[in-house]
């Protein structure tokens, strides 16, 4: 009964932030059903950031929304092992393969560079690489730890990230077609290799047709598979930093201290081998890719209720410069890429 009552006691102030989020992210997947251009995950966090900055400031619910932002990212990043498998290279090919890595190692490279000349700190730079190179939201939750972000840089940048990824959702069908005509592959390889999220590659992917879907999923794909490569990378230049910026017998402390991959990157690549060793029952990566969308749009609403607008809004105009210069740096590396290893 002690047991029971000490499990409550923690419970109890997490439910109203968690409460609250969830219904939100139900709210946006309804909304999500009448304008499908935008989708459940970009509704979520612009509703939560309009009720989290006017009428939701009630700070009973702190303690639910920064559990749903941490936990529930944690949990998405982990199902998402399921819903893939590394036979994906094998269907788009070797040169699909490089295509992806290139496009993704040009992305990366651009947003360190950027961000270090707008003057960024380390925390933002790196997860605006990870957020845009590999697959927006879950790859900032699986990066933050292991460079020691803090909530506040987080926040802004998923927003940042998914405020780019809406963008080149809505203008990358018609990119595509007027850069590669009616081939399917090659359209689904631009939405794919360069969009930030699930959800947004399919709702742009959808745009153009169902085959257009298919390809750009898998291109998807490729590059979730790499967020364990880019993880570990990261974190490995994080602490040169600290250990360059502190002295030889000091120790690294703080959120990604001993650990360049966190328990949940680590669940993540088990269970892709997994699905890649053994061939799981279809309704696994179904049931696992409904929860792990769950997961993640409940997690942008809270984040979206903890964003501080004002303080976005302080840093807007460098972080429009930043979003803006990696988007058009994207669509114009995967055009060019496209046409010299796929056309």
């Amino acid at each position: 009964m002690n047991e029971r009552g000490n499990i409550m006691t923690k419970i109890k102030p997490i439910l109203p932030g968690l409460i609250v989020s969830f219904i939100i992210a139900v709210i946006s997947q309804g909304l999500a059903l009448v304008i499908p251009n935008l989708g459940g995950a970009t509704i979520a966090i612009i509703v939560g950031i309009i009720l989290g900055n006017t009428i939701i400031k009630q700070p009973i619910l702190n303690k639910g929304t920064h559990y749903s932002e941490k936990a529930l990212l944690e949990y998405s990043v982990v199902l998402l092992g399921l819903t893939i498998s590394f036979q994906t290279i094998a269907k788009v090919g070797w040169v699909g393969f490089l295509f992806v890595i290139i496009q993704m190692a040009i992305t990366i490279i651009s947003a360190i560079l950027i961000g270090k000349m707008l003057h960024f700190k380390e925390g933002i730079y790196l997860l605006m690489a990870g957020g845009n190179a590999v697959c927006g939201s879950s790859a900032i939750a699986s990066i933050a730890p292991v460079i020691e972000a803090n909530d506040e840089d987080k926040e802004m940048v998923i927003t940042l990230v998914n405020l780019i990824g809406t963008v080149l959702m809505l203008a990358l069908p018609i990119i595509s077609t007027f850069a590669f005509g009616a081939n399917d592959l090659l359209r689904g390889a631009m939405i794919g290799g360069t969009i930030q999220s699930v959800g947004q590659v399919i709702a742009s992917a959808s745009m153009v047709n169902s085959l257009t879907v298919d390809f750009a999923t898998l291109f998807k794909i490729m590059r979730i598979m790499m967020i364990v490569i880019v993880v570990f990378i990261f974190g490995r230049m994080h602490q040169k930093t600290i250990q360059n910026e502190l002295e030889a017998d000091a120790e690294i402390s703080g959120n990604g201290s001993g650990s360049l991959l966190p328990w949940y990157v680590v669940g993540f690549l088990v269970f892709c081998v997994l699905n890649s060793l053994i061939h799981l029952p279809s309704f696994i990566g179904l049931t696992a890719h409904t929860l792990s969308s769950w997961c993640e749009i409940t997690a942008l609403a809270a984040i979206g209720l903890r964003l501080n607008l004002k303080a976005f809004i302080q840093s807007g105009k460098k972080f429009l410069i930043y979003g803006g210069s990696i988007g058009l740096i994207q669509i114009v590396a995967s055009i060019i890429l496209i046409t010299l290893l796929l056309k």
